[in-house]
């Protein structure tokens, strides 16, 4: 086998030039070219009364091919992920500009009257619909009726005014849904739609982040894509 061959037969050729040893200095790993240089010097090495057998020199090939293909395959898989991070990173920045669907009902807004928009889902009939807006203290900024829902996915709005009809001073808010949904007061979950701002890249183009004006998150985070 390969790792019978003696330290004066690798001293050999190392010292040979003649020797097709590719050492591979840089990587310090052993090629195809190695392998079968060590193979032919091997059997030229080898005791004539007691010769290779021909079983013994296929698994030491089929050893050296898996080993072979196992690298080869590692070396597609990262130039795959590479393009898949290519790819990603394509997409993510078309984003940019747009408006993205996040699981938060915390948002940035007021201070010029910009309608803040958003979705909710409820599995049944909702009535009585009412959305309160709040500041970051907790103080109630306005009430909304919004009505009936049907079971399913719908859009809210708020337009940005207090209950006094004056655009609500620039902060973060959060939005929350109360209807009666089977009978029972509900809380309904809440998404609200931020601005894509910028994306951003980490080491070899990992750990891809996507910054809006309500903070950054991943893209796995975002539910819809709607209109800049």
């Amino acid at each position: 086998m390969v790792d019978s061959v003696s330290n004066s037969v690798i001293d050999g050729l190392r010292n040979n030039p003649t020797a097709q040893v590719n050492t591979q200095e840089e990587s310090g790993a052993l090629g195809q070219n190695d392998f079968f240089a060590l193979l032919t010097q091997q059997l030229s090495f080898q005791d004539p009364t007691k010769p290779v057998e021909n079983d013994q020199m296929i698994s030491q090939m089929t050893s050296f091919t898996m080993a072979d293909g196992i690298s080869s395959m590692n070396t597609n898989f990262a130039d795959f992920a590479a393009s898949m991070t290519s790819n990603q990173a394509l997409q993510a920045s078309s984003l940019v500009g747009q408006k993205v669907l996040l699981p938060t009902n915390t948002v940035r807004g007021g201070g010029n009257g910009e309608p803040i928009s958003g979705a909710f889902n409820t599995p049944l009939s909702a009535h009585n619909t009412q959305m309160r807006i709040e500041d970051k203290s907790g103080a109630l900024i306005r009430t909304v009726d919004l009505g009936s829902f049907e079971p399913g996915k719908h859009a809210f709005q708020w337009d940005g005014l207090d209950e006094n009809g004056v655009p609500a001073a620039a902060g973060e808010y959060s939005i929350s849904l109360q209807a009666s949904v089977g009978n029972k007061a509900t809380s309904l979950p809440v998404s609200t739609y931020s601005k894509v701002k910028s994306v951003s890249f980490g080491a070899n183009g990992a750990g891809l982040t996507i910054n809006t004006n309500n903070g950054s998150v991943q893209m796995s985070d975002i539910e819809e894509i709607g209109e800049g």
